[in-house]
């Protein structure tokens, strides 16, 4: 009588599998009623099949600040320039625009390796400047190369002025930025340098070294599996991320633009991971909680000597 019953309940089963795909491959229904994101823009994609899943407002264009950063890494090693190649910080580097520090001084050189690190793991703006300044061409060849590339992928609605993002004329939707992400996803060192939670350097001629961490607190939490990541923030814009991530075993493009609030766009984050694993609305205390994980950072200068005072640079 039990082992009937127990191939009844499994016969059943099957039969449920086989009428409905979505049962069948193991997937949640997913409400999107039940997904409550403070970004103002927003989308999450399923990568492998390009079919959103989630979208908010995800054609309107807005500013993505340090976003741009992506499409700039993306052009600069398409350029096939040498990347142990040293590179120095010049006053073009520096920001009038907006007034953000910088722990790199001018004349401050390192490999091209290592500003494209800075600037996707840490959002280094002279890093990303500089980076430019090298390009074939100049800066501003470097920008008409991101332009080109942005129309090549299809982001139509999309437009760069600077390198760095502190313009508030770069601009896209999530559906354009969802693209510039796939993209992105295809260079093994924009992987690599964006998903670095922190990183020492030591910068020419003084021999400084200095510590950097990573703009995007997530990539230090074990419960995050990130593939590609960049973090943006200035005033028009707002808080935005993109990532690329693997959730429940699936590809995942999940887009965050125009966040208020210096926290919202990583409980956003969180809110789309539970919704995608559980097709259920996260808690707001646990949206709130700090980001588990044991992935350490680092802070400050030093010498190699002896430690010196901890200095903070602001990053987009």
């Amino acid at each position: 009588m039990t082992n009937n019953r127990f191939l009844f309940v499994f016969l059943t089963l099957f039969a449920l599998a086989a009428g409905n795909p979505a049962v069948a491959q193991g997937l949640i229904a997913l409400d999107p009623a039940k997904l409550k994101l403070a970004s103002a823009n927003a989308l999450v994609l399923d990568a492998r099949a390009a079919r959103p899943i989630y979208a908010k407002a995800a054609d309107d264009v807005t500013p993505i600040a340090s976003v741009t950063k992506l499409m700039t890494a993306m052009v600069v090693l398409d350029a096939g320039q040498m990347l142990d190649e040293p590179i120095a910080v010049d006053m073009d580097d520096f920001d009038f625009l907006k007034g953000s520090s910088s722990r790199l001084r001018m004349g401050a050189t390192l490999t091209r390796t290592e500003m494209l690190r800075l600037a996707l793991m840490a959002s280094e703006n002279r890093a990303a400047s500089s980076l430019a300044r090298y390009y074939p061409g100049g800066t501003e060849a470097a920008v008409a190369a991101m332009n080109a590339k942005a129309t090549a992928l299809g982001m139509t609605r999309s437009h760069f002025a600077d390198p760095t993002g502190l313009s508030p004329d770069n601009v896209s939707t999530a559906n354009d930025l969802a693209k510039m992400v796939s993209a992105a996803a295809g260079y093994p060192l924009i992987r690599d340098f964006s998903t670095t939670p922190s990183h020492y350097v030591e910068v020419q001629p003084a021999g400084r070294i200095v510590g950097f961490n990573n703009s995007n607190r997530l990539v230090r939490s074990n419960d995050w599996d990130i593939q590609v990541q960049k973090t943006g923030y200035i005033r028009e814009a707002g808080r935005c991320l993109v990532m690329l991530v693997n959730i429940a075993s699936k590809p995942i493009v999940i887009v965050l633009l125009d966040s208020v609030g210096k926290y919202a766009r990583i409980g956003d984050a969180n809110r789309v991971k539970y919704w995608l694993e559980t097709g259920k609305t996260m808690p707001v205390a646990r949206a709130a909680a700090p980001v588990a994980g044991t992935k350490k950072g680092v802070k400050g200068t030093f010498a190699p000597a002896k430690l010196a005072a901890t200095a903070k640079g602001r990053s987009t």
